[in-house]
């Protein structure tokens, strides 16, 4: 890592927690592959306080801008100046630009991001049917990437149902001839289950949906980087299952969230 000087540029990550989070790491890498004189670090700031982060952010002049996970990613649009198009229909972001004058536009990549994790992984979604536990910012992304990647069906299983229904929603607006259903913990009859909520990342955690219903021609992937294997990534590993872990979709984003946030 360079040395950090007045001169050096700042990128943030906000979380709630922050100690799972590996796109520092990542992201630094990239800077350092660039000889980029500029780093990225961590920020815990919690719900309460988000909007406080925010506005300071807007006044450090040396700050290039901010990745954004768990829980903020829907919270936030709110809080910015600008988001695109992609990220006002999901109602979330992951990466905002502080413009020059302290504007703060944001984009979302987590879809993108999964859905090239999972080709790059020799896992095409088109012609599958998927099921999505999940309806926060990256369920939201990762259900219009499907959408878009040509899924056969897509079935959306949330704690709050309401949200499920939100997503549902939104997604026969930009999709009319995608089948989509709100599902339950029964996660049988699809090809492809997605665990995109924060479900995994403490020992503790109860299961994203039941691995009953699992069998072996199904395909489970986490979205969950820390740890790399899950709780419901071992339990489909034992029903013979194809597991993908959380990992690619971050290094799929690499070179997304480094062009976005202008870094090299």
């Amino acid at each position: 890592m360079t040395t950090i000087t007045g001169r050096t540029r700042l990128w943030l990550i906000l979380a709630d927690p922050i100690v799972q989070v590996k796109t520092p790491q990542m992201i630094n890498g990239v800077i350092a592959e660039r000889g980029v004189d500029g780093v990225m670090i961590p920020m815990h700031v919690g719900s309460d306080h988000l909007a406080d982060a925010v506005k300071a952010i807007r006044g450090m002049k040396n700050c290039g801008g901010m990745i954004i996970t768990v829980p903020h990613k829907s919270a936030i649009v709110d809080l910015l100046d600008d988001v695109s198009p992609n990220a006002r229909l999901i109602g979330a972001v992951n990466a905002i630009r502080r413009e020059a004058d302290g504007r703060l536009k944001g984009e979302i990549l987590d879809g993108l991001g999964f859905v090239a994790g999972l080709k790059q992984h020799g896992i095409d979604p088109k012609g599958l049917s998927a099921y999505l536990a999940g309806a926060g910012g990256a369920a939201n992304a990762i259900a219009f990437a499907l959408a878009e990647a040509g899924v056969t069906r897509l079935t959306i299983a949330n704690r709050t149902r309401a949200k499920a229904e939100d997503l549902a929603r939104r997604l026969a607006i930009a999709f009319p001839a995608l089948p989509v259903a709100i599902g339950t913990p029964d996660a049988a009859g699809h090809d492809l289950l997605v665990n995109a909520t924060a479900l995994g990342m403490k020992l503790n955690d109860s299961l994203p949906f039941d691995p009953a219903s699992l069998s072996p021609k199904q395909i489970v992937a986490d979205i969950i980087m820390d740890p790399e294997e899950t709780a419901i990534m071992a339990a489909a590993r034992g029903k013979g299952c194809r597991v993908h872990p959380g990992k690619p979709m971050l290094l799929a984003q690499r070179e997304l969230m480094a062009e976005f946030l202008g870094i090299g």
